[in-house]
């Protein structure tokens, strides 16, 4: 009888050290982003940040006593196949938390699906306004492209002296035409002139019929928001005719310095980041990516990597890892990320400063970004 009740005793200590256990289950998150295709470069370094982030935190100790476990999808900067890797995600693994998707077309498929189903999302580098329009559990790592476009403006016009502007923009892509848009108003506003204002299509690979009009104009800045791959074709065609006038862009242009030359020089573009800071956060963070990763991290891996960290400080303010009590504990965010100092509004974007950095030559004579000013909202 006495041998019964003691192992009825052992058998609920050991449901109970299972209970126990099945606390310290690791934290399933999800990230979203191209790994293949036009985009992989810059998925490829968020998917870098995040993971490096992820291997520190568990490094650590994890958080509240559990281990991020990551789980990485790849969308190939396509709507429908983002949309298709979050029902598996949230389906097929369990994710409550998905970081990502990157470009803002892939971000907003997912996050009307994400509100409804009480997915906690934020989008790294995903800067269209209406990716946080769908509700309450959609956050962004990154300002958007009101602010960087304006910021843009600002520089173009205060910093550099310009009181006549060109701007060649892809008339299709809404990253492009937000940015454009914004840099306009805050050029004008500022008291400079728009003298062309020329289009383009996506895939367009020839842009002279566009930079004869310019050149004609004889601006003293041309504004190129568009990704790095675009604007490397661009400005090649845009040195070659002879104009030689400083050439002002936003992050998409991150990237440029292994696909470019000597073209680029004389560039500067809005970053989340600097990788040259000398602040403590940056500094740590570029030594290990490099060592990992052997690369310079742009500004995709500090946002994923920041992306992460804010999950991990939201997830320990609430004590759980309840999406409902993580959403409620992001809200409050304000804290010193590598990206910066951020607090989010109430639409959930984030407020922080916006860097200029130039595109230099380094020492060693490949082409660098150095860290010009500050701009802040």
């Amino acid at each position: 009888m006495k041998i019964a009740k003691m192992l009825g005793v052992v058998s609920a200590l050991a449901l109970v050290l299972a209970g126990c256990n099945s606390k310290s289950s690791t934290i399933k998150l999800g990230s979203i982003g191209p790994l293949s295709g036009n985009y992989a470069v810059y998925g490829g370094d968020c998917k870098n940040g995040v993971e490096l982030a992820v291997n520190e935190i568990n490094a650590a100790g994890g958080v509240n006593g559990q281990l991020f476990e990551l789980i990485a999808e790849d969308d190939e900067g396509a709507a429908e196949k983002s949309v298709s890797s979050y029902k598996k995600l949230v389906t097929k693994d369990g994710v409550k938390f998905i970081i990502g998707s990157l470009t803002s077309g892939c971000a907003i498929a997912i996050t009307p699906l994400a509100q409804a189903q009480k997915i906690v999302q934020i989008a790294p580098a995903a800067t269209a306004p209406a990716v946080t329009d769908a509700g309450n559990y959609i956050f962004r790592a990154c300002y958007d492209d009101p602010f960087q476009g304006t910021v843009g403006g600002k520089f173009a016009a205060e910093n550099l002296g310009a009181k006549n502007a060109a701007i060649l923009y892809d008339i299709g892509n809404d990253y492009s035409v937000g940015l454009m848009e914004n840099f306009k108003a805050e050029f004008e506003k500022d008291g400079g002139t728009i003298v062309s204002l020329e289009t383009y299509s996506t895939g367009d690979k020839d842009f002279n019929a566009q930079l004869t009009k310019i050149k004609n104009a004889s601006p003293d800045v041309v504004y190129l928001p568009d990704y790095y791959s675009t604007v490397a074709l661009i400005v090649k065609q845009l040195r070659a005719q002879g104009i030689d006038t400083p050439i002002v862009g936003a992050d998409g242009w991150d990237g440029l310095t292994e696909n470019a030359g000597d073209e680029v020089l004389n560039g500067f573009y809005s970053n989340h980041y600097a990788a040259d800071s000398t602040d403590e956060k940056v500094v740590n963070f570029v030594k290990n990516y490099k060592e990992k990763y052997t690369l310079t991290p742009t500004s995709f891996a500090a946002l994923g990597y920041d992306s992460v960290y804010m999950l991990r400080d939201a997830i320990a303010k609430a004590g759980s890892a309840d999406s409902e009590a993580v959403r409620a504990a992001l809200e409050q965010t304000d804290g010193s990320y590598v990206t910066g100092n951020l607090t989010f509004n109430e639409k959930h974007n984030p407020v922080k400063g916006a860097v200029i950095v130039e595109l230099v030559k380094g020492g060693d004579g490949k082409l660098t970004t150095v860290y010009k000013t500050t701009v802040n909202p």
